[in-house]
């Protein structure tokens, strides 16, 4: 039996100890590989081999922030260090005795990262050990959870490194699909504020669904006949109405709904008002603007929580006041549309560009911009040929040579805006300045993973005029990883083509070195069962290791057959 049929079997017997990656602090000078014993497992647990682990943007966020990360709850790292690493594939090589009807040795599977027990955010790689080790534990949380099981299948067939980087890949699937609200909080508190021009205003919130009515109403500011109209509506339901005037909106909120409100509708084209009341919003709220006029200011946002809180800014007609509530359109790509990705270069960039391209039904114009020449230069090199098949049309800018010219050459592509701006550039200058570009019925998804906080002034206006919508897109879920898994077994999608550079496991404090550098024009894996690779650009193994540099694909493109070859040889 090769060492390759004999790992795959995950039958081996276990070493004593296991290599790990410890976080002990802030700081890649706080990350120490160390070893430890093997982990064990108790009667309804089971023990995992890791296989291969995709390096992420978001492993250097908690390096960056220590303990003080939103995921670590101010965990005392110093004390109780973090195991970094939630892009896994995994193999079952333990089965504690309760488990054995459900899962065996040898058995595949990625974890979903996004675990919740007891309704607590407990996400692998962060509060729970990760991937940068050799063996974890899998209990409760893991086997479960909130949701039931994190773990999802994997066929036989498919690749560790395709099958660990199914987790970003789900993030950027999921970025496309259309899970928001789409109606009021069933319950839930709903404030209304009248301002200056506002005063003809005279509709209720008619057309609400029965199924989904707020528990309370509260009414600021509102002209008279707008509020006997919101009473004469909500008469025959349980929804309680109340009055609560004043200028000092944050009281108000404050004293009706400490912890946000679910729906705010804005009546008439406030800027100020609008940026007061923004902070307001409940987690997953929805802010509504109605009016005839549009905001001419730009309106400063927390683009952070757009991003991380799900919130919805959404306008409507004085005549349609739940109008905001019937989307234009789908989060899914305009078929045969106009689309700019902002950020394009990195490694989820690429991955915007590949989904873009290899749509079948994708926008016909696909604008990629970045500051990198040479990870712009990758893109047509990569995605130029599947591009031309479909007829779709590649434009490569970089805003840095192109100075105050770039947004002369966008209006060049999109006069009357973009259909889709995705933009993967944690910058408020920038995350603003996309928003100004987006054209009828357009969507704006800001990717980058901006933190709660982050202020940008964004142009409302587009919102209003266009019926524009802006969404942050985070994370996936289990549904998310499955769809994806499906698409790359079925050879829909390819996540092996965001390979850029490989190591083994003592490649990690360079390789997040390099993805904190944005050092590399795709994602790095690791293998932690491998020994003495270092951190190797895939290029490089044409020299290093020609006979597994053969079996490549078109443009140095990692493939089932390398990474074969690759633990074959290095197992």
């Amino acid at each position: 039996m090769s060492k390759l049929s004999d790992f795959r079997t995950g039958e081996g017997p276990l070493s004593e100890t296991q290599q790990v990656w410890h976080l002990y602090g802030e700081g890649l000078d706080r990350l120490q590989q160390d070893t430890t014993g093997m982990p064990g497992y108790g009667p309804d647990e089971v023990l995992a081999r890791i296989d291969a682990c995709g390096l992420c943007f978001s492993d250097v966020k908690v390096i960056r922030q220590g303990g003080a990360h939103p995921r670590l709850f101010n965990r005392d790292l110093e004390q109780e260090p973090v195991i970094l690493g939630h892009e896994v594939a995994l193999t079952i090589v333990g089965v504690g005795a309760n488990m054995a009807g459900q899962y065996a040795v040898g058995q595949r599977y990625v974890v979903q990262a996004e675990i919740y027990l007891q309704g607590k955010n407990l996400a692998f790689g962060y509060m729970l050990p990760g991937g940068l080790e050799q063996y974890v534990t899998l209990s409760d949380a893991v086997l479960r959870g909130d949701d039931g099981c994190y773990l999802i299948p994997v066929a036989p067939s498919t690749g560790y490194a395709e099958a660990a980087l199914a987790e970003p890949w789900a993030c950027v699937v999921r970025a496309y699909r259309d899970t928001r609200r789409k109606r009021l909080k069933e319950g839930g508190k709903a404030w209304v504020i009248g301002t200056p021009g506002s005063e003809k205003v005279t509709y209720g919130l008619s057309g609400m669904d029965p199924a989904s009515v707020p528990g309370e109403i509260v009414l600021t500011n509102c002209p008279a006949a707008f509020a006997e109209q919101i009473r004469t509506t909500t008469s025959i339901t349980s929804i309680k109405v109340k009055t609560a005037d004043g200028g000092d909106l944050a009281a108000i909120a404050a004293a009706n709904a400490p912890d946000g409100f679910d729906e705010i509708f804005v009546l008439g084209a406030d800027a100020a008002a609008i940026q007061t009341v923004a902070p307001l919003l409940a987690k997953e709220g929805v802010m509504t603007i109605a009016t005839e006029s549009p905001v001419e200011q730009m309106v400063e946002i927390d683009v952070g929580r757009v991003h991380y809180d799900a919130l919805q800014y959404v306008a409507t007609t004085p005549g349609r006041p739940l109008g905001g509530y019937m989307s234009p359109r789908a989060l899914k790509l305009q078929p045969d549309g106009l689309c700019w990705i902002c950020g394009a270069g990195g490694p989820m960039g690429m991955m915007h560009v590949q989904l873009a391209i290899e749509a079948t039904d994708g926008p016909r114009v696909v604008v990629c911009t970045d500051i990198d020449t040479d990870r712009l230069s990758r893109i047509p090199i990569r995605f130029g040929e599947a591009a031309s098949r479909r007829g779709c049309k590649l434009v490569l800018l970089n805003p840095k040579e192109l100075g105050d010219q770039f947004e002369a050459e966008l209006r060049k592509v999109a006069p009357d805006g973009f259909d889709d701006v995705v933009c993967l550039v944690p910058v408020p200058a920038i995350i603003s300045q996309c928003s100004r570009f987006l054209g009828k019925r357009g969507v704006y998804n800001i990717f980058a993973g901006v933190g709660r906080g982050t202020m940008a002034q964004m142009d409302m206006g587009k919102v209003m005029a266009n019926s524009a919508r802006w969404f942050g897109s985070s994370g996936s879920f289990i549904d998310d990883l499955k769809m994806t898994l499906t698409l790359a077994e079925k050879g829909e999608l390819s996540p092996n083509m965001a390979v850029a550079a490989i190591g083994g496991l003592e490649a990690v404090q360079d390789g997040l070195t390099a993805v904190s550098q944005s050092a590399m024009p795709g994602k790095i894996v690791i293998y932690p069962h491998i020994a003495h690779l270092p951190l190797t650009p895939l290029p490089e193994l044409h020299e290093r290791m020609p006979e597994i540099a053969a079996k490549f694909g078109p443009d140095d493109t990692w493939t089932r057959e390398a990474e074969e070859a690759l633990l074959e040889r290095l197992l």
